[in-house]
C-alpha cells in the first residue's frame, strides 16, 4: 500500500525530533571544568567572627531583672538585680548591681563596673572592679569573667573576684526563660558562690558558701514591662553556715515574692 502524505509528514516530524534529541545529547565542544579547591574556597569563604560590617552607632540597655518584695514570718524586705550596658556590638561598658533591704534597713549590696569585649557571637569577656557595701566595711576587688548565651538559650555568667580578705571568689549565675504562651513566661534561676578564704565580717566562709534558686512566673503586659510572682530559696553551706549560726542567723530561707521586670 503506498504511503500517504500524512505518513510522510509523520516520519519527517519523527526524524526532526530524533535529530534534535541527538543534538541535545552531543558532548559540548568545551566541557565544563571540574571545580578546584581554590574555586570552592573562593565561592564559600570561611567567615571569621565579626567579619560582617557592624553598625557604628552607640547603643544602650538597662534591665531590672528582679525588683521584688516579700513579707513572711521572718519579716518583710525588698531586693533588686539589675544590669545595663552602653557601647557597640563589640565593646561595651557594663554595670551590674544587686542587693536587698530588710526591715527598713539596707543590707548587703554590690556594684560591678566592667569592660566587656565580644569574643564570639554569643559570649563576652568582661573585666573591671566590684564594690560591696552594706553593714560591713566596704570591699573593692578586681573582677574578670565571661557571660553570654549557652546552648539551649541558657543565660550564663561566671565571674572571679580577686583581692580582699577572701583572696579569691567565684560567682556563677544561670537562668532560663520558658515560654508557656506568647506573654506568660516561667523563669528558673540558680546562683552559687565559692570563696578561697574566710571573711567573717561579711559572714562568708571558705568553700561553697551560698546557693540560691528562684522560680518566677511573669506576664508581659508589654515586652518592656512584666509583673511576676515567684518563690526563692537560699541556703548557706560549710564555713559560711557556721559563721551565720554563730551570729544567731538562719542558714536557709524560703520566701514568696512579687515584683516587676522591666527594661528600657
Amino acid at each position: 500500500m503506498p504511503a500517504t502524505s500524512s505518513d510522510a509528514d509523520m516520519h519527517a516530524g519523527h526524524g526532526d525530533h530524533a535529530g534534535h534529541g541527538a543534538a541535545a545529547m552531543q558532548v559540548p565542544r568545551e566541557p565544563i571544568a571540574t571545580p578546584t579547591a581554590a574555586d570552592l574556597a573562593a565561592a564559600f569563604p570561611t567567615l571569621a567572627p565579626h567579619a560582617m560590617q557592624h553598625a557604628p552607632g552607640i547603643n544602650s540597655l538597662v534591665l531590672f531583672d528582679h525588683l521584688e518584695a516579700w513579707d513572711n514570718a521572718r519579716g518583710s524586705g525588698q531586693s533588686w538585680a539589675a544590669k545595663g550596658w552602653v557601647g557597640s556590638d563589640i565593646d561595651r561598658l557594663w554595670l551590674r548591681s544587686e542587693g536587698q533591704r530588710s526591715e527598713g534597713r539596707l543590707g548587703e549590696w554590690s556594684l560591678d563596673a566592667l569592660y566587656g569585649h565580644s569574643i564570639s557571637p554569643w559570649w563576652d569577656l568582661v573585666g573591671g572592679v566590684r564594690h560591696d557595701g552594706g553593714d560591713a566595711p566596704g570591699l573593692t576587688r578586681a573582677a574578670i569573667g565571661v557571660q553570654g548565651l549557652a546552648p539551649y538559650k541558657f543565660e550564663f555568667a561566671a565571674t572571679a573576684y580577686l583581692g580582699g580578705p577572701r583572696r579569691a571568689e567565684l560567682a556563677v549565675e544561670a537562668e532560663y526563660s520558658l515560654l508557656l504562651t506568647n506573654r506568660l513566661i516561667l523563669q528558673p534561676s540558680l546562683e552559687a558562690s565559692v570563696a578561697a578564704d574566710d571573711d567573717p565580717r561579711r559572714g562568708v566562709g571558705s568553700g561553697l558558701g551560698h546557693v540560691g534558686a528562684g522560680l518566677r512566673l511573669r506576664y508581659e503586659i508589654t515586652r518592656r514591662f512584666a509583673p511576676y510572682v515567684g518563690f526563692v530559696h537560699e541556703r548557706r553551706f560549710g564555713r559560711s553556715a557556721d559563721l551565720h549560726r554563730d551570729a544567731g542567723e538562719a542558714t536557709r530561707e524560703s520566701r514568696w515574692v512579687a515584683g516587676v521586670r522591666f527594661w528600657f
